[in-house]
């Protein structure tokens, strides 16, 4: 791997653990700001849900103008994009300005990891594909980590009022680092002899339509067991288990280790036994400890040590999506292809925190987590029945519509 390839993977890594970070902290300010703003769950889950909408919105956005202007070009933008609009939800005085600022998050959040995984997906050798996406794909748990830690630290080091705003905060130097790494990094060669070519609606054309339909359903059904697990786990731990935002973190910092290893795994077994065997093994592992963790009595330290391996799975399969979306386009579309299909999931999975705000009165959180995580994980395992198997497949070698 060369030069090039190494910044655009690392810029990318970082980019990734900057938005999990950024996106996730939400998710553990929520006990903070149901009481500070007296919010109903249905109002929590809204503003959950107004974030990934958006972020559909974005992500489709920037993949067609990464398929026109640029990769690197777009990545430069969206990454002050997002520190930029991270900081704003840190400044608002309410929650209708809450709400305007997480849309404006979701819009730059979607694009950052669409534009990234295109890129890496053409800086990798087809046989190692997997591995390098799915090994940028791991900086979320990552992410996801630094989140949990900023949450847990700053509001005890800080006076309430500014324990919560500063984490939100804190990711606008990395932005800046990031963004002056990216100025280093030169267009790949396949997008340099191909882009402009395709119409924006290609990805829609009859030839490439199937696998838009496809690569959406997967999407979908990936993001709905992911979001909401990732907006109502950490609720669920303080409400329904009663645990100290210390305990949670613990019982959280176990699901986001599980998570990491299984991106590192699934990126390896992609490569090795292919995208389609992958995303069903995990998404059966997801819904088989998901069921048991929610719809059972089990006891606290039964649910701490199966949190490893809840993360392990319901994580570890999007490791194997950066590669299957990549490999089912031509380079002119696939920016397009990758950001529609992604990001369609992702919005279509932001009524699932809302559902289970909706629903907690009728069944409880933990019930109403592990009955719409297992309908999306259902989904999962009827888009891979369908889609084909792309290991290995060379890009250039993709017909285009």
């Amino acid at each position: 791997m060369g030069t090039n390839s190494r910044l655009a993977f690392w810029t990318s890594f970082a980019g990734f653990s900057l938005d999990a970070m950024d996106v996730q902290l939400y998710a553990f300010m929520l006990p903070i700001l149901v009481a500070l703003w007296n919010l109903t769950h249905a109002q929590a889950g809204l503003l959950a849900t107004v974030t990934l909408v958006s972020s559909a919105a974005g992500g489709w956005m920037a993949g067609l103008l990464a398929d026109r202007l640029g990769r690197v070009r777009l990545l430069k933008i969206t990454i002050l994009g997002l520190a930029v609009s991270t900081c704003l939800c840190g400044l608002v005085d309410g929650y209708a300005s809450f709400l305007a600022a997480r849309t404006f998050q979701g819009l730059c959040f979607g694009s950052e990891w669409t534009v990234g995984a295109v890129l890496v997906a053409e800086a990798a050798a087809p046989e190692f594909r997997g591995r390098m996406v799915g090994a940028a794909q791991s900086a979320w748990p990552v992410g996801w980590g630094l989140a949990a830690a900023s949450a847990t630290l700053v509001p005890a080091l800080l006076p309430p009022d500014w324990g919560w705003r500063a984490p939100f905060m804190i990711g606008l130097l990395p932005a800046v680092l990031i963004f002056f790494y990216r100025t280093r990094i030169k267009e790949m060669e396949a997008f340099l002899q191909s882009h402009g070519r395709a119409p924006w609606n290609g990805i829609f054309a009859a030839p490439v339509l199937p696998s838009t339909l496809k690569g959406c359903l997967l999407t979908t059904g990936m993001h709905g067991g992911y979001w909401a697990i990732a907006t109502w786990w950490p609720a669920m731990l303080t409400a329904e288990r009663g645990f100290p935002t210390a305990t949670a973190s613990l019982y959280f910092g176990a699901l986001v280790a599980g998570s990491f290893l299984g991106y590192a795994f699934g990126a390896w077994l992609g490569d090795a036994k292919g995208r389609r065997g992958t995303l069903a093994s995990f998404a059966l592992g997801a819904t088989a400890l998901l069921l048991t963790c929610t719809l059972y009595p089990v006891s606290d330290q039964v649910l701490l040590l199966l949190s490893f391996p809840l993360g392990f799975f319901a994580l570890g399969m999007f490791s194997v999506i950066g590669a299957v979306l990549a490999e089912l386009y031509p380079t002119a579309l696939r920016g397009s292809g990758l950001g529609f299909c992604y990001n369609f999931g992702r919005g279509m999975a932001g009524a699932t925190p809302l559902l289970i705000g909706g629903g907690i009165l009728g069944m409880g959180l933990s019930h109403a987590i592990g009955l719409y995580a297992t309908a999306a994980y259902a989904l999962v395992l009827l888009a891979t029945s369908l889609l084909p198997e792309t290991r290995g497949r060379k890009l250039e070698g993709i017909p285009a519509a």
